[in-house]
């Protein structure tokens, strides 16, 4: 049994103290830093670039790089040296197939997300290649939106599409997470929360983070 993974969205840090922010959920105990990749295309948000990836880089927290990005297979190589986990969105990716492998055979974890409205039969003929489906709770391009909790039922589907490929594979869901809704998700299967206004918001990051925690159950 193993504990489920938190993962801060930097979406919601302070962009101008990110080195502080940083610093401070890495010292509450956050497991995994999850850092949004925006280009103004793919959603009307601009975030950051790979000298952002390659500072972060060097805190010591891994890396879990979400693609929201028109063309990600020119964008992939970029984060590539940086990224623990590297997901690109199956509505941008016109070779879905061949990202996900060029991205393995970096020796990167490859991942793969879904817009609220995108089934989970989309990623069925790459569940080989995935080791991380991200589902998205909110529509992507802004922090701060309310859970879409419904999204509980794809998580439920995308479990048993892991189970029935016999590989262990995580499953994030991203979009306003809080205690309230964490448990639901953990339920129906997910294995990382990402937590973006909730927990920088908090007065007490490393509470927030044990909050999210205590909210849910043990999982394999």
């Amino acid at each position: 049994m193993s504990k489920v993974k938190v993962a801060p969205s930097l979406l919601s840090a302070d962009p101008i103290n990110l080195a502080a922010e940083v610093a401070s959920v890495k010292e509450a105990g956050a497991d995994l830093l999850h850092l949004d990749i925006m280009d103004g295309h793919f959603v009307p948000n601009l975030t950051y670039g790979p000298p952002v990836a390659e500072s972060l880089h060097g805190f010591g927290v891994p890396l879990d790089i979400h693609l929201m990005v028109d063309n990600p297979d020119l964008i992939v190589p970029l984060f590539i040296p940086y990224a623990s986990y590297l997901t690109v969105h199956v509505e941008a990716a016109t070779h879905l197939h061949r990202i996900l492998q060029s991205i393995k055979d970096r020796g990167v974890k490859a991942g793969v997300a879904l817009n609220p409205a995108t089934p989970p039969e989309t990623i069925s003929y790459v569940m080989d290649l995935v080791d991380l489906v991200v589902v998205m709770a909110v529509n992507p391009g802004w922090g701060g939106q309310k859970c879409l909790t419904g999204m509980a039922r794809k998580v439920s589907a995308v479990r048993s599409m892991v189970e029935s490929s016999g590989r262990h594979v995580d499953i994030e869901v991203d979009g306003g997470v809080t205690p309230k809704n964490a448990g639901l998700f953990v339920a129906a299967g997910a294995t990382i929360l990402v937590s973006g206004s909730f927990l920088f918001e908090a007065p007490v990051r490393r509470d927030a983070i044990i909050a999210l925690r205590e909210s849910t159950a043990e999982v394999p």
